[in-house]
């Protein structure tokens, strides 16, 4: 599991982006504990932006008994879970640039449709199934 992937995920879920450590510490033991494919999400994540330190970027920032994601670390967050085009390391954009950098988070369609199609697919082999089951049992 990264760790400071999954600080960036935590604070960027609270509403203000700030959590004390109290609460910080519950929700990482709740993710650490979640099983495999959290940590293999935050592996993916973290090897999209190799140099990630999140203290030293001005990523996060520690306030009164907590820690606070700042707007460039949303931004960092941002590009790390847009899907990767030809490469799949993201620079990490430096602090005063990291504001201004707007990522284009629009997905192909066609992923989607495959996504749907898929997906209806499989809903034809359930029902198929049901209707055998139904037809074998009478």
């Amino acid at each position: 599991m990264n760790f400071q992937v999954t600080v960036l995920k935590i604070l960027a879920a609270y509403p203000d982006g700030f959590a004390v450590m109290d609460d910080l510490k519950r929700d990482m033991a709740i993710l650490a504990t979640s099983g495999r494919d959290w940590a293999e999400r935050t592996k993916r994540l973290a090897a999209r932006v190799p140099a990630l330190d999140i203290w030293s970027q001005g990523l996060v920032e520690r306030i009164s008994g907590g820690w606070k994601i700042t707007a460039n670390g949303r931004a960092v967050l941002d590009l790390m879970e847009t899907r990767p085009t030809a490469s799949t390391a993201v620079q990490v954009p430096a602090l005063e640039d990291s504001a201004a950098a707007s990522p284009s988070p629009v997905p192909p369609l066609r992923q989607a449709a495959d996504r749907a199609k898929r997906r209806r697919e499989r809903r034809e082999r359930r029902r198929e199934a049901r209707e055998r089951a139904r037809a074998n049992a009478s």
